[in-house]
């Protein structure tokens, strides 16, 4: 008999930080996608990029069992809007992937590489809830681009600095 304990809490877990995670990208200005707030930071639209992007790491993982920076798809966006609808594509793609598995899958090995060649590799059951964090990592650090950038921080784990009710 197969379960679906783990499996199920990671969904439970992506669909818990994806109403937040769509708050910032929504605020995101297209004017401040070139913001970098040193020259060794990563610019704001790779940033607000892997935010709405690694969820689908977690489609690529559990469909193929591997990832390669080198030949993975680099998607293009000039708009907020462009950057929300692949967000929402990424979010369906993840939902899916662990919806139809189940925990036996998450033995499974999976590769991160660049270029063919293996960076690591791990267990899902390990990678996935890795990613799940990173994902969430990569938020925050746009949080603080958005701060710099005097956009709107939106309630995430509770009210932010920019909350009316938080202020007064």
């Amino acid at each position: 008999m197969s379960t679906k304990i783990h499996t199920t809490a990671f969904l439970e877990e992506l669909r818990r930080e994806i109403p937040s995670t769509r708050k910032c990208l929504e605020n995101l200005t297209d004017e401040t996608f070139d913001f970098k707030p040193h020259p060794s930071s990563m610019e704001m639209r790779y940033m607000a990029l892997l935010v709405a992007e690694i969820p689908q790491w977690i489609y690529y993982m559990i469909k193929d069992g591997e990832l390669d920076f080198a030949t993975y798809p680099q998607f293009q966006f000039e708009t907020t809007k462009e950057l929300l609808a692949h967000f929402d594509d990424c979010i369906q793609k993840a939902e899916s992937a662990l919806q139809n598995a189940d925990d036996s899958l998450l033995e499974n090995k999976f590769t991160l590489k660049r270029d063919g060649v293996e960076l690591y590799s791990s267990p899902l059951k390990i990678d996935i809830p890795t990613t799940l964090n990173h994902w969430v990592h990569h938020r925050g650090q746009l949080t603080v681009y958005m701060r710099m950038n005097e956009i709107k921080v939106p309630s995430i784990y509770g009210p932010s600095g920019d909350d009316k009710d938080f202020n007064t």
